[in-house]
């Protein structure tokens, strides 16, 4: 989960980008503020990483925690 005008999240996406890239993993992101449930659940916290569905972190990836989890 993201948001424009957020530095936090530039850093995260690219963090979040150059990690699957090399695991070969898929993945997206979603501006919280283009839907009100999103900005209601995430909207303090973004950056917000998700796996499957499943909140995984906030405002920063913990780079060997995530790996980790896309492995398994």
């Amino acid at each position: 989960m993201s948001r424009e005008g957020c530095h936090s999240c530039v850093d995260a996406i690219a963090d979040v980008r150059r990690i699957c890239d090399e695991l070969g993993v898929a993945w997206s992101v979603s501006d919280v503020d283009a839907d009100s449930e999103l900005r209601a659940e995430y909207g303090d916290r973004v950056p917000v990483i998700l796996i499957d569905g499943v909140e995984h972190g906030f405002w920063k990836v913990e780079e060997e925690r995530f790996r980790r989890a896309l492995r398994n």
